[in-house]
C-alpha cells in the first residue's frame, strides 16, 4: 500500500451520461493505475442502489463496486467509501443502509425527503475518506441529467457542489446516441454544473478509433469540455466481480464459458426477480471449464445442468412466490430426481427449507409460505440483520472457505425433538453453519463467497468434473484483471490530464 505524502486529499469526481456506462470500471481502474503511480487512493460513492453488497471489516455494509475498488486500490475496505447504499425490496421501496448500517425502509417519495438529512453524513464520511489519501476518486449514481431529482440530490452534482469537486463525464458509445447524450446533458445542467465538468470520455469504443475523432472534436466543440480518451472496449471486465443485475441481462439464455477441451461442467442459476449478490458466481464462470447459465423468467431450467444454484434474494418470500411462479420449483425437484446437485446461498438457502414467513413485513408484505422443502428448517425473517465476516472448513473436504454473511432472518431446525441436521460448514469459532443432505448433493449456506476460496471451489468442481484439470485461482484472476485495465486505461486515458484537474474538496 502506498504512504500517504501528508498533503490534502485531491478528488476527481467520475459522473455519467446514463447508468452503466463503465463508471464503475473505470474508477477501479483508475485506482489501480494511481495506486502503480505511488499514490495513495480512496475510492468514494455517496451514494449506490443495489443489491450486490459487500460485508467491511467492522461488520457494515457497501456497494460491491466500492469493494471491487478498494481492492483495486489496496486498502481495506470501509462503510465510508458509500454511505448511503438503497437495496430495492419491491418496484417503488427499498432499504436504506447509512454508513453501513440499515436504518430502515423508503418508497421513492420518502427517500426524495430524506435525502437532505442524509447529506451531512455523506460529507462526514467524505472527510474519514479523505484522510490519509492523495487522491479520492468519486463515482456518481445514474445521471446528473435527471434533473427532476435534482433537488436535495446526493448522488451527482448535488454532492459535487456541497464538496466543490471536480467532474468528468462518462459516456457510453456502445449503446448508441453518445454525442447526443453528452450534449443533451450539456444543455441540461445549470452554468455552475457545467463549468464544474472539466472534461469528458467516451467508453467502450469498438472498432477503428480514427473514425471517431470528428466526433470527439464536436462534443467537445457543443460543450466546451475537452477529451480525456476514447476507451475501447475491455472484454476481460466479464472476469470481474459484477455489481448491477444489468451485467446479467448480457447472460441470460446464454452460456458464458471460456476455452475447453471438453464438454463443460453446467451450473444454472434461475434469475430472481430481486437477485441480491450475484457475484458468488463469478468464481465459477471464471474456470474454463465451467458454463453458467442465467436463466430468464418464462424459461425452464435445463434437464442437463449438473448444478443449480438458488442465489441470494433481497425479498426472499418474494422470489420464492416467483420461483414457483415460472415452475422453476417443479424443475428444481425434477432435477434432483436425476442425480443433478443443488446449492443455495443465503436466500437461496432460505428457500431451500420447510417454510419460509416474515410475519413483520421487514422485506416486504408480511407472509408465510412452504419452501422447497429440502432441509428440516424454518426460516422466520425477523430481529436484526446479520452481517460479519466468517472463516471455517467444509465439513465433507475439510477445505478451508472464507466469506460473508449479509441477511435478515434466523432458520432453525424442525424437530425439537433431539434429531440434528446434518451441517456444511464448521467455522472457526467452533459453531456449525448451512446444512447438508444425506447423500451430499444437496448444500445450503448463508455464507456469500464460499466459491472465491479455490481449494474449495476446484475439489467441489472436481466431484463433478471428471477428472479435468483445475482452474486457476480466482482472486489470483481478479488481480490480474485489475492490472490489466489500468494498463489498458494508462494507454488510453489522459491520466496526467486527469490528474491535474483532481483539486481537494471542501472538507
Amino acid at each position: 500500500m502506498p504512504a500517504f505524502s501528508g498533503n490534502p486529499a485531491r478528488t476527481l469526481m467520475v459522473q455519467g451520461t446514463g447508468s452503466d456506462v463503465g463508471k464503475s470500471l473505470l474508477v477501479a481502474g483508475m485506482c489501480r493505475a494511481f495506486m502503480r503511480r505511488g499514490l495513495a487512493v480512496r475510492p468514494f460513492k455517496p451514494q449506490n442502489m443495489s443489491n450486490n453488497a459487500a460485508v467491511t471489516g467492522d461488520g457494515g455494509e457497501i456497494g460491491r463496486a466500492q469493494a471491487l475498488q478498494a481492492q483495486a486500490a489496496g486498502v481495506p475496505l470501509s462503510v465510508h467509501m458509500n454511505p448511503v447504499l438503497l437495496k430495492p425490496q419491491s418496484e417503488t421501496g427499498a432499504q436504506v443502509v447509512v454508513q453501513g448500517r440499515a436504518e430502515g425502509t423508503a418508497g421513492a417519495g420518502e427517500y426524495h425527503r430524506l435525502k437532505p438529512s442524509l447529506l451531512p453524513r455523506v460529507m462526514d464520511s467524505f472527510r474519514k475518506i479523505s484522510a490519509g489519501a492523495d487522491l479520492v476518486l468519486v463515482e456518481g449514481a445514474g445521471s446528473p441529467a435527471e434533473v427532476n431529482l435534482r433537488e436535495s440530490d446526493i448522488a451527482n452534482m448535488g454532492f459535487a457542489e456541497a464538496a466543490d469537486v471536480p467532474v468528468v463525464l462518462v459516456g457510453d458509445i456502445e449503446r448508441g446516441g453518445v454525442i447526443a447524450s453528452m450534449v443533451g446533458t450539456h444543455a441540461l445542467l445549470s452554468a455552475s454544473e457545467q463549468g464544474r465538468i472539466k472534461g469528458f470520455i467516451v467508453n467502450k469504443f469498438r472498432g477503428d478509433p480514427a473514425l471517431f475523432d470528428e466526433a470527439m472534436v464536436l462534443i467537445a466543440e457543443r460543450t466546451g469540455w475537452p477529451g480525456f480518451g476514447l476507451v475501447p472496449f475491455f472484454a476481460d471486465a466479464a472476469r470481474l466481480p459484477k455489481e448491477d443485475a444489468m451485467a446479467l441481462d448480457n447472460q441470460t439464455r446464454a452460456i458464458v464459458q471460456g476455452p475447453s477441451a471438453g464438454p463443460p461442467i453446467r451450473i444454472a442459476v434461475p434469475r430472481l426477480a430481486r437477485i441480491a449478490n450475484f457475484d458468488d458466481l463469478d468464481p465459477l464462470i471464471s474456470e474454463d471449464d465451467v458454463a453458467v447459465e442465467i436463466v430468464e423468467a418464462g424459461s425452464a431450467l435445463p434437464g442437463d445442468a449438473d448444478l443449480i444454484v438458488l442465489p441470494g434474494s433481497k425479498s426472499v418470500l418474494a422470489d420464492l412466490e416467483f420461483l414457483k411462479a415460472q415452475g422453476w420449483d417443479v424443475d428444481i425437484q425434477a432435477h434432483v430426481r436425476r442425480g443433478g446437485m443443488v446449492v443455495g446461498l443465503c436466500g437461496g438457502y432460505q428457500m431451500l427449507g420447510r417454510s419460509l414467513s416474515d410475519p413483520h413485513g421487514i422485506e416486504g408484505p408480511a407472509g408465510e409460505a412452504e419452501g422447497l422443502g429440502f432441509f428440516d428448517i424454518k426460516t422466520v425473517i425477523e430481529g436484526e440483520k446479520t452481517l460479519r465476516r466468517a472463516k471455517g472448513v467444509e465439513a465433507t473436504t475439510g477445505q478451508p472457505v472464507d466469506g460473508y454473511e449479509m441477511h435478515m432472518g434466523v432458520s432453525r431446525g424442525v424437530s425439537e425433538s433431539g434429531k440434528e441436521s446434518r451441517h456444511w460448514l464448521v467455522l472457526e469459532d467452533g459453531g456449525e453453519e448451512g446444512s447438508l443432505s444425506d447423500d451430499g448433493r444437496i448444500m445450503g449456506s448463508y455464507l456469500h463467497g464460499i466459491f472465491a476460496a479455490d481449494g474449495f471451489r476446484h475439489a467441489f468442481l472436481q466431484s463433478i468434473r471428471r477428472g479435468r484439470q483445475q482452474g486457476p485461482g480466482f482472486g489470483r484472476a481478479v488481480e490480474r484483471t485489475l492490472d490489466g485495465l489500468a494498463g489498458h486505461l494508462e494507454e488510453h486515458l489522459d491520466l496526467d490530464g486527469l490528474l491535474g484537474v483532481a483539486q481537494p474538496g471542501r472538507l
